[in-house]
């Protein structure tokens, strides 16, 4: 191995331990083993064309050493792969987001001007020719719509090829590439130059690849988003009109016999309710959480009496922990209603939780020594499905939690007819 090629070599394995430490265990949750291929394929095309070594031959060598003063940072593959690392176009192809990662691409790409499109209108343009390639207007160049439609790269060479109808125009070359997720094609990666010697296609079709899939990943991140919205909006639906039903009923029987009574339960139900529906983000302070299923047993304990027992095991340290919202209360409620609810004498139902720091995880359980269910019901329950007790399913939790931590949690659940039911739940500090 040459000279030239034995750094480049020591570079690319770096950056695939890079790509691997990123995608697999810094972020959460790991993504998928095609998104992390192609991440490290856009890393090693970069470092490849960026480096002039004997890998890309005496010619490429040659090219790269008359233009590296022009080109600045193009040179140091280091620079531009760190820019694809941190590229602000994660967030999504917005004009903030465009403005900042042209600001990057600049002295990177070779060229005297860049520009970013969506496929109306022009998003971001810096250099020479911004005076009319306004940011927020229609891309001017018909070229620009050419590689809308067809999804390729395009090369101009000359001036009258750019499409541009302001005659003084400095720009003369370009190489316009599409910016797409998945198979739809979202906007443009657009540089120019003030010559007829458009700057290197291959820099600029990787570099546009690894925007690319940033923009993917910022649609997964929207749909995610969305999915755990709407299974959070589930539980809410869920657990609103059989719990309200049953309350209101024991606040009305209440009301007759002990009016101060009533009037601080009714205090708490709104309590509740407040919390349950204005609660914003998918996270909050288990002591928060605490307050609601400790607002919710106190509800319950009005309804039933001496039936239900409560027992609470909670460490301080957990208190200031990050855990899932409506997580731990719909697991109280399954165990108050499938567990005590059929059982004459009624039960206790313990929650419990600790910090544990050697693998840095918060534990949750939940226990009740009630009537305890049966396997086939037990697969009704982890399914989803609402008893005749009106029980919460549990499968809607786990699928939130799997969103939430891809597969850094455990969630399990045991139950024994006759003995009681106990739900295990770990998730990792926050």
């Amino acid at each position: 191995m040459s000279n030239g090629s034995l750094p480049l070599a020591v570079m690319l394995a770096l950056a695939w331990g890079v790509v691997y430490l990123v995608t697999q265990v810094v972020t959460a949750p790991a993504l998928g083993v095609g998104t992390t291929i192609l991440i490290g394929l856009g890393l090693t095309m970069l470092l490849t064309i960026g480096y002039p070594s004997a890998l890309r031959g005496p010619r490429l060598a040659r090219l790269a050493g008359r233009q590296a003063s022009r080109q600045g940072a193009y040179s140091r593959p280091g620079t531009i792969a760190a820019v694809g690392k941190s590229m602000p176009l994660r967030s999504g192809l917005t004009s903030e987001a465009a403005q900042r990662t042209a600001e990057l691409l600049h002295p990177l790409l070779g060229g005297d001007s860049v520009a970013i499109t969506d496929r109306d209108r022009v998003l971001a343009f810096i250099g020479p020719g911004s005076d009319h390639h306004t940011v927020g207007d229609p891309p001017q160049t018909y070229v620009s719509g050419k590689v809308l439609d067809r999804a390729r790269t395009v090369v101009v060479r000359q001036r009258a090829r750019l499409g541009c109808p302001d005659p003084e125009c400095p720009l003369q070359s370009a190489v316009v590439a599409p910016l797409a997720i998945g198979k739809r094609v979202v906007g443009t990666l657009k540089v120019y130059r003030l010559d007829e010697s458009p700057p290197p296609r291959g820099l600029i079709e990787g570099m546009a690849g690894i925007l690319s899939l940033h923009l993917e990943l910022a649609e997964l991140d929207r749909e995610r988003k969305l999915a755990v919205d709407a299974k959070l909006d589930a539980l809410r639906a869920q657990i609103n009109p059989h719990f309200l039903f049953n309350t209101l009923n024991t606040i009305a029987s209440k009301a007759r016999t002990d009016p101060e009574e009533a009037r601080q339960l009714l205090l708490r139900l709104s309590d509740f309710f407040r919390y349950a529906v204005r609660q914003e983000g998918q996270f909050a302070e288990f002591g928060q959480e605490y307050f609601f299923v400790r607002t919710y047993l106190s509800l319950e304990q009005a309804r039933y009496g001496e039936r239900l027992r409560v027992r609470y095991d909670v460490d301080p340290q957990v208190l200031t922990t990050q855990v899932p919202v409506l997580t731990i209360q719909p697991l109280v409620e399954n165990a108050v209603k499938h567990g005590l609810a059929n059982k004459v004498d009624g039960g206790t139902v313990t929650l419990k939780a600790r910090v544990d720091p050697l693998t840095r995880t918060t534990i949750i359980r939940v226990s009740d020594d009630g009537v305890g269910i049966d396997s086939k019901r037990l697969t009704q329950v982890i399914a989803g499905e609402v008893t005749a007790n009106g029980g919460i399913g549990l499968r809607n939790i786990s699928e939130r939690l799997d969103t939430l931590f891809g597969e850094r949690y455990r969630f399990d659940v045991q139950s024994t007819e006759g003995e009681g039911t106990v739900v295990d739940l770990r998730i990792p500090l926050g």
